[in-house]
């Protein structure tokens, strides 16, 4: 089983790989997040689709959470903050200025992506600043979408990528992951209604999956096959 965070080493910085999908960059005290998805629930009800509700409180929540726990002056949103201009229900705008009211300090920036342009920005209240991809912080290109960047190492999300984890006994498990790379690094969706996007372990990649409350690595399946035979065939 996995821990509640892996850390690892990109562009020469070490990073926090967070079980409740999210990176923390200790060395600047930064916390990002992809595609939260924002009022996406409230758009689909809007058009008449039965969907749940409280999902935009799960999230507020769990952001709190996450800031509580690790030191950030900084809070970066990888794209699609709100998922469309019907998002923004007073509900919502007053949700998040009561989360922002509770983290004044907190420098916010968001990335804007596909979802943005059509949402338009947030709330000059909640003070938030927007700025195009990719957003250059240190050795990072800050995206929204996975790109090929040969002079600085990209944190993007926009697939929101899953890996379907399967047994000996053809049982399955479908789990957000980060999809890390040699020149790029896909976070999961922050959002807590948002599909996913099944991928495989690219050669020279690592895959790292989450339930929310542990994080593992995956190891290949042709490797962890190999494992399990060479393990074998020393207790025989």
């Amino acid at each position: 089983m996995g821990e509640c965070h892996i850390d690892v080493r990109l562009a020469g910085a070490q990073v926090r790989l967070l079980a409740d999908k999210a990176v923390y960059w200790s060395g600047e005290k930064m916390l990002l997040v992809a595609d939260a998805h924002f009022g996406k629930a409230a758009a689909y009800r809007a058009l008449g689709q039965p969907v749940p509700h409280g999902t935009t409180a799960a999230n507020v929540e769990r952001l709190d959470a996450l800031l509580a726990a690790n030191p950030a002056s900084h809070l970066v949103f990888l794209g699609d903050f709100l998922h469309a201009r019907k998002s923004l229900t007073p509900a919502l705008n007053a949700a998040l200025l009561e989360w922002r009211a509770r983290h004044p300090a907190i420098r916010c920036t968001v990335v804007r992506g596909n979802h943005d342009k059509r949402a338009g920005d947030p709330p000059a209240e909640l003070e938030i600043d927007v700025v195009e991809e990719p957003f250059a912080f240190g050795p990072f290109a800050l995206c929204h979408a996975p790109r090929d960047d040969r002079s600085q190492y990209v944190l993007a999300g926009h697939i929101h990528p899953v890996y379907t984890l399967r047994g000996a006994a053809r049982q399955s498990l479908r789990l957000p992951c980060f999809a890390i790379s040699a020149r790029c690094a896909v976070l999961p969706s922050f959002g807590a209604f948002t599909g996913g996007y099944d991928i495989a372990i690219e050669p020279g990649s690592r895959v790292f999956v989450t339930d929310s409350d542990s994080i593992w690595a995956v190891r290949p399946r042709g490797a962890a096959a190999a494992a399990g035979a060479e393990e074998q065939r020393r207790e025989t």
